[in-house]
C-alpha cells in the first residue's frame, strides 16, 4: 500500500461571522477527523474554499494542520493557483509549513494544453522537493488530465499519485491499470458515491468531502472493502448517498460549489461540529428552512 492512502478528507474550513478561518473550530475538525480513524489530511482543497485565501492564510491554515496532525497522518495541502509560477511559490510555502505533499491541478483561466500541462507539472517538480499529487477536477479548471498526461508524468516520477474528481470512472480505471506496475504511485477518488466500486476497481483511497460529516462512515466503508466484505460495503455506501443528499437542499438558490460545500458546513453545524455554516464571500449559505431539511437526512442516516 503506498504511503499516501485510505480515507483522506478534504478539510472544511470553518468561518466565523465576519467570514475569517475560524481557527479553534479548524482545529477541532482536525482533530476529529483524525480520532475517527481517517488515514490522512488534504486541506486546501475545493472544499476548503482554497481560492477565497491568500499567501498568508494558506501558511497559517497549513501550520496549524500539521500542529494538530502531530505526526498522527500524514498532511497534503493544495497549492492551488492558475499559474505555474504562484503554484511553485505556495508549493515552497507548504513544505515550509511542514506539509508531506502538494496537490496541484492542470492550469486554469489560461487556454493550456495536456503538453502545456506537462511542462507545468515539470516545472513544479523541479522547483520543490516535495511529494507532487496530481489533481483532475476538469468542473473547475476547464482541463482534463487525460490518461496519458497522467501515466507519462506518473513514469517520470513528476507526480506520485492522483486524485480524480473528475467523475470519469473509466478513465480513473485505466489509469489504474496503465499505472499499476509502479509500487508507489496511488490512485484516489475524489467521488462520495462511488467510493466502493473505485476501490473494489483498484483504487488506493478515497478523497471525500462527505467525510467532514461522517468520517467513520467512511472508515467502515475502506475497512469493509480491506476485508473483502463486499456486502458491507455496500451497505454503508448506500448509507452514504442517502446522506449525500445535503449538498443538493439548497441547489435551486445556491451555486452547485455554495450548495454542496454548504450542505457539509450545514450538517457539521447541526452536528456541533463548527459553530457556523458561514460561506466564503460571495457564496451564500444554507437558510433555516434548508437546515432543517438537512437535519432530517442526517435522523435517516442515524447521526442525529
Amino acid at each position: 500500500m503506498p504511503k499516501f492512502h485510505g480515507v483522506v478528507p478534504p478539510v472544511v474550513v470553518p468561518l466565523d461571522a465576519q467570514g475569517r478561518p475560524d481557527m479553534p473550530a479548524y482545529g477541532r475538525v482536525l482533530d476529529h477527523l483524525v480520532a475517527q480513524g481517517c488515514h490522512g489530511l488534504f486541506v486546501l482543497g475545493s472544499t476548503s474554499e482554497v481560492v477565497f485565501y491568500g499567501e498568508a492564510q494558506r501558511a497559517r491554515l497549513i501550520e496549524h494542520s500539521v500542529a494538530v496532525a502531530a505526526g498522527r497522518v500524514p498532511v497534503i495541502a493544495g497549492v492551488i493557483d492558475p499559474t505555474t509560477d504562484r503554484v511553485i511559490a505556495h508549493a515552497r510555502a507548504a513544505k515550509a509549513a511542514g506539509a508531506d505533499a502538494v496537490v496541484v491541478t492542470a492550469p486554469f483561466y489560461t487556454l493550456t494544453d495536456q503538453q502545456e500541462t506537462l511542462t507545468h507539472f515539470r516545472r513544479i517538480r523541479d522547483a520543490v522537493d516535495l511529494p507532487i499529487v496530481a489533481y483532475d477536477i476538469p468542473v473547475c479548471v476547464h482541463t482534463k488530465l487525460g490518461r496519458h498526461t497522467v501515466a507519462t508524468l506518473a513514469r517520470e516520477g513528476v507526480i506520485c499519485g492522483l486524485k480524480d474528481s473528475s467523475g470519469d470512472d473509466a478513465n480513473l480505471r485505466y489509469v489504474a491499470l496503465d499505472t499499476r506496475d509502479l509500487a508507489d504511485f496511488f490512485v484516489m477518488t475524489g467521488s462520495e458515491i462511488m467510493v466502493d466500486t473505485a476501490l473494489f476497481m483498484g483504487a488506493h483511497g478515497v478523497v471525500p468531502g462527505l467525510a467532514n460529516v461522517d468520517p467513520a462512515g467512511y472508515v467502515r466503508l475502506w475497512n469493509a472493502v480491506q476485508q473483502g466484505d463486499l456486502a458491507a460495503a455496500r451497505r454503508e455506501q448506500e448509507r452514504l448517498c442517502r446522506l449525500f443528499e445535503i449538498v443538493w437542499v439548497a441547489s435551486s438558490r445556491l451555486s452547485a460549489g455554495a450548495a454542496g460545500v454548504g450542505g457539509f458546513k450545514t450538517a457539521m453545524r447541526c452536528l456541533g461540529l463548527i459553530g457556523t455554516n458561514q460561506m466564503a464571500s460571495p457564496r451564500g449559505h444554507l437558510d433555516e428552512a434548508e437546515t432543517r431539511r438537512v437535519q432530517a437526512i442526517l435522523r435517516d442516516v442515524g447521526l442525529l
